[in-house]
C-alpha cells in the first residue's frame, strides 16, 4: 500500500485542520488505519486509529474530543479532522496502515506515509 499524506499547513491556536490519507496500490479496506505524530526532539506518538469498517475508533488522551478520525474506503482515504488545535499539537502527522487492525502500537502497522507538517501559532 502507498499512502500520501496531505493537508498540513499553519494555522493559529484554536484553529481547525483536516489531514487526509489517500491510499493506493492494495485494498484499503482491509486494513486498520491510524495517525501518528512527532514533534521535534521527541518521539513518534499515537493519535488516533480506526477500525476497517470505521466503526471502531480510538484516540490519545491529549486528542480526545478535539480530534475526529473517519475514513471513507469507496474513496481508499482516510481523514485526520483536528479542531481547537494547540501550540502542543504541532508535529509531523503520518499516517500508516495495519493488517491487523487499528492498534495504538506503531509497531504493528505495516505502511507508512511521508507525513505532512501541522504548525499551531500561539
Amino acid at each position: 500500500v502507498q499512502l500520501q499524506a496531505s493537508g498540513g499547513g499553519l494555522v493559529q491556536s484554536g484553529g481547525s485542520l483536516r489531514l487526509s490519507c489517500a491510499a493506493s496500490g492494495r485494498t484499503f479496506m482491509n486494513y486498520g488505519m491510524g495517525w501518528f505524530r512527532q514533534a521535534p526532539g521527541k518521539e513518534r506518538e499515537f493519535v488516533a486509529a480506526i477500525s476497517w469498517s470505521g466503526f471502531s475508533t480510538y484516540f490519545a488522551d491529549s486528542v480526545k474530543g478535539r480530534f475526529t478520525i473517519s475514513r471513507d474506503n469507496a474513496k481508499n482515504t482516510g481523514y485526520l479532522q483536528m479542531n481547537s488545535l494547540k501550540p502542543e499539537d504541532t508535529a509531523v502527522y503520518y499516517c500508516a496502515v495495519a493488517g491487523r487492525g487499528a492498534t495504538r502500537s506503531s509497531k504493528d502497522y505495516d505502511y507508512w506515509g511521508q507525513g505532512t507538517l501541522v504548525t499551531v501559532s500561539s
